[in-house]
């Protein structure tokens, strides 16, 4: 999510969140997030537009979690858990794009009735402590971690877990680097509001 100071503020009925193409999502990610990539898949893949014209201005990117993770948020139904992934709006977004983007993101999930549960994690490496989670009413669990972060020649972020877990000789024979370990900041939203009692 980027940090920039905002002077304007979003109007509702100025902006509208849809579904948009895996690509495009990517694209827009490797651009404004500072994870500069992502999985090769989504469930869901969301854009916030302006709708006089319809420029993408920010993605929210859904995927299911880990089998721990998802047990860790909703041990019954942890099939049914999904975590937000990555989440940026362009610099010139509005203030409160962030919010607007993840609210209407939710809204389309729950009418598509297949979850019940999300998390999401702020990256305390990058200076995030999750208060766009706070502003929107998902309920803080705590840290995990520290857990490794690895980069590859470009910057870009890439993950031990892909189609099995590497070790660090293999990350660093692919040529990837170790640039520390760190916590992050985990947050639940159940969509029957259970969270929030």
């Amino acid at each position: 999510m980027n940090q920039k100071i905002k002077t304007d503020t979003l109007k509702k009925d100025e902006f509208f969140v849809c579904d948009i193409p895996l690509q495009t999502g990517q694209e827009f990610i490797k651009e404004h997030h500072y994870a500069k990539g992502g999985s090769n898949t989504a469930v869901y893949m969301h854009g916030l537009f302006r709708l006089e014209d319809e420029t993408l201005m920010g993605v929210a990117w859904w995927l299911p979690p880990t089998r721990v993770a998802a047990e860790s948020v909703n041990k019954e139904q942890w099939q049914k858990v999904l975590s937000l992934t990555r989440m940026a709006v362009h610099p010139e977004a509005p203030r409160y794009s962030c919010s607007f983007l993840l609210s209407r993101s939710i809204k389309l999930i729950k009418k598509d009735n297949r979850f019940v549960s999300l998390v999401t994690y702020a990256d305390s490496k990058h200076g995030h402590d999750g208060l766009v989670y706070k502003a929107s009413n998902w309920k803080y669990v705590g840290e995990t971690g520290p857990y490794p972060s690895w980069e590859d020649s470009e910057g870009k972020q890439v993950a031990p877990k892909a189609t099995k877990n590497r070790t660090k000789a293999e990350m660093e024979a692919l040529g990837y680097v170790k640039v520390g370990s760190f916590k992050k900041h985990k947050y639940v939203y159940h969509l029957d509001g259970s969270h929030l009692r």
